[in-house]
């Protein structure tokens, strides 16, 4: 490596720098302080599927890995970590979500640091990110196993473990990376003034009975009956979508059933949305209730309201951590009151 620092020498080939890069599994890019690419390592183009001709030159915002977070926020154009380290000196650490070649989101952990020259100036910021889709897999699965637990372990058993964990604090709520799916009844209102409440229970219990078996079965929990609506709550995103798609084919059949019987069909719209949530107890000292509050779930059901008749609409957030997303298309991109960001909204192929 030159004794002397420049961006001409942190982007040349056949040095030891790069040399050193290259043997790392781990993917690593550097770039200028505008953000263009001036370096690429053969882990980078291994994780992402982009060679290093395919993008040094070009930008980050060049629809290249368009970055998004957690949430579902797009990082390139916004709250870029690497935009942060160059201008503040400060090194980042996030999960994000790149974009693979081939067009699927990858979960990766990133760490950004500043280059500098030998005067100290900040020159260039290099990214170090590691593809994570083994310990997600694995983190699923360990939740996937706590939730089976439950079931052959008393609450009271359970609680007490949970009071130990959190050092005794049984009230303190958790911040938790969830799927949230809401889903409610089409036309209800017309239906229920219309109709007798013996009518209106027979419906709803007909209705929410097989919606909490099939929540079940994908290992997700009801958290709440809201009118006419459910909310459900995933550890995996996979299992939201697959309940939801059989929700709907299990509502085809019903309504064949209803046609026969001479009785209205009943039509749903759902909402999925995956991100951080606090999941917690709320309410008083003689009774609480175990559920999940924040934005997340707030626009799941945004995203609920505004979903077609008999569909599944998905938030890029949760479209980002499945395995199929070719099943969806982009159908809208929303403006949400409160939120500068817009998020695109998928929807069932075919639905």
């Amino acid at each position: 490596m030159p004794e002397k620092i420049t961006i001409e020498s942190l982007g040349e080939k056949g040095t030891l720098l790069s040399e050193v890069l290259n043997t790392l599994f781990d993917g690593v890019y550097i770039t200028d302080r505008r953000r263009r690419i001036i370096f690429w390592n053969k882990g980078a183009e291994e994780i992402t599927g982009y060679s290093a001709e395919e993008v040094t030159g070009k930008y980050c915002r060049n629809n290249i890995l368009n970055h998004i977070d957690e949430n579902g926020k797009l990082l390139c154009r916004s709250a870029c970590p690497l935009r942060l380290t160059i201008k503040t000196g400060k090194g980042v650490s996030e999960k994000v979500y790149p974009l693979h070649k081939s067009g699927h989101r990858i979960p990766v952990e990133t760490h950004i640091a500043p280059l500098r020259d030998n005067k100290g100036k900040i020159i260039a910021g290099i990214e170090i990110f590691r593809d994570i889709s083994v310990a997600e897999n694995y983190r699923i699965l360990q939740e996937k196993f706590n939730a089976l637990i439950k079931k052959y372990i008393s609450s009271t058993t359970m609680e007490k473990i949970r009071e130990q964990i959190e050092s005794g604090c049984a009230a303190c709520g958790d911040l938790k990376d969830l799927t949230i799916l809401y889903l409610d009844i089409a036309g209800f209102t017309p239906f229920s003034e219309t109709h007798s409440p013996e009518d209106i229970m027979k419906m709803l219990n007909e209705f929410f009975g097989l919606s909490e078996v099939i929540t079940k079965k994908y290992q997700g929990d009801i958290d709440k009956f809201i009118g006419d609506a459910i909310m459900a709550v995933f550890v995996d995103a996979n299992d939201a979508v697959a309940a939801a798609q059989e929700i709907l084919q299990t509502l085809k059949s019903l309504n064949e059933q209803r046609e026969v019987q001479k009785r209205e069909h009943m039509n749903i719209r759902v909402g999925i949305n995956s991100g951080k949530v606090v999941q917690g107890e709320i309410g008083t000292l003689s009774r609480k209730d175990l559920t999940v509050i924040g934005d997340v779930v707030n626009t799941a059901a945004r995203i609920q309201q505004a979903a077609a008749v008999n569909n599944v609409c998905i938030s890029e957030a949760t479209w980002s951590r499945i395995r199929n997303p070719e099943r969806f298309e982009l159908d809208k991109v929303m403006a949400l009151k409160g939120k500068k960001q817009n998020i695109s909204v998928f929807k069932l192929k075919n639905g």
